[in-house]
């Protein structure tokens, strides 16, 4: 299958709090990361797309990195933002409208739960009135269903957010970067049964970057390149339990994340057993529990077994969250999607350090998934 998109050059900052820098000013670092990778300057982009939620207009950062008079679409979709820039940036390169794009996802968040209005998301005031408004209870919800149903344990949950801590640990630009046992994962404070402190991301500061040019183009930049098989992104369907759900049918559908995984598979040209490397989204240890089955990386209830058999840590099987994903990133929304596509890229090229992942890889695949039910998944090789 011919590669038309690809990946020359990525950057990021660190992950965190951020006092004395503004989201918009992160953003800037990020791209001109990014743009330092692919060894091009601001006027080699024709085209960028970016996001955030809370820290202003991506389009902003012309005004630093340059006046080049290029096309900047603002793009928005909750925790998918990343996933939905890098959508667009790779669009228009397919298009032909550009050879070369920028994608750029940045935030920075205040501390403590987001403060949503539910009218903004399509609810009545009654459903923030209940409670649901804040979303962990959601993710408890959900979590606590599928342990139900497929015979997941709570220590399965320690296991997801011990191997995180581990891998933030490795990772230098990590907000949490202490590695931590099972049982300081179980003792710490409960949030939401079945859910403690630490198995959650926290709303949190930073930003990524991804250059992306088209394969003419990336022949003159450069020798080594990742290309985007597919990215794919979709909304929910009728019977998704998804953030923000008013209600669920008596049969469940199809879900988001399921959905747009199939499309990014299709795309590509191959399934999910060619992966060697994924990055799932983890808002809390039971996100990627559930993630992992719905994208088609194992079967539901397979879980446990693969996370007690240590197959999604780093040297095992499937490395999962290399990184330490957004459990030990924490999450500022418009960045986590272009977080994940920097290291699975950082993989594919043998470069990500103490983290690496052995047997030198191939395929990686990114996996966002946002609210009020939206997802994006992408498919990397060399």
């Amino acid at each position: 299958m011919t590669c038309d998109v690809a990946i020359v050059g990525v950057g990021k900052t660190s992950f965190g709090r951020h006092d004395d820098s503004a989201g918009l000013q992160l953003g800037v670092e990020a791209a001109r990361a990014a743009l330092a990778d692919a060894g091009l300057q601001w006027s080699d982009v024709q085209l960028a797309v970016g996001g955030s939620m809370s820290a202003g207009n991506a389009d902003a950062s012309v005004s630093a990195l340059g006046l080049t008079g290029l096309a900047f679409i603002n793009v928005f979709n909750g925790c998918a933002t990343g996933g939905s820039a890098l959508t667009t940036a790779s669009a228009m390169i397919t298009s032909g409208a550009a050879d070369v794009a920028l994608a750029v996802g940045f935030d920075k968040h205040p501390r403590g739960a987001f403060d949503l209005d539910p009218q903004d998301w399509g609810l009545g005031q009654w459903y923030g009135q209940s409670g649901l408004m804040v979303a962990p209870q959601y993710f408890a919800m959900k979590i606590r269903r599928y342990m139900h149903d497929h015979g997941i344990t709570e220590r399965s949950l320690a296991l997801v957010a011990s191997k995180a801590s581990r891998n933030g640990s490795l990772t230098p630009t990590a907000w949490r970067r202490t590695a931590m046992s099972v049982d300081d994962v179980t003792s710490s404070p409960m949030v939401c049964p079945p859910l403690t402190q630490f198995m959650f991301c926290a709303p949190g500061a930073g930003a990524a970057a991804v250059v992306l040019a088209s394969r003419e183009r990336a022949k003159t930049i450069t020798r080594q390149p990742v290309w985007l098989r597919s990215v794919a992104q979709r909304t929910r369907q009728f019977g998704a339990f998804t953030v923000f759900s008013p209600s669920l049918p008596i049969e469940p559908g199809v879900e988001t994340t399921t959905d747009a995984a199939r499309a990014a598979f299709a795309q590509a040209g191959i399934g999910p057993e060619d992966v060697d490397v994924a990055q799932i989204q983890d808002t809390e240890a039971g996100a990627e529990i559930v993630h992992m089955a719905e994208v088609g990386l194992c079967e539901h209830g397979e879980q446990e077994r693969l996370l007690l058999d240590g197959e999604t840590d780093i040297g095992g099987r499937l490395p999962v969250n290399t990184d330490g994903g957004c459990i030990a990133n924490g999450e500022p929304v418009g960045a986590s999607g272009l977080r994940q596509v920097h290291e699975i890229t950082l993989q594919l090229r043998g470069d990500a350090g103490p983290r690496q992942v052995p047997g030198d890889p191939t395929v990686g695949f990114t996996h966002v998934y946002g609210a009020p039910g939206v997802s994006a998944c992408a498919v990397l090789s060399r």
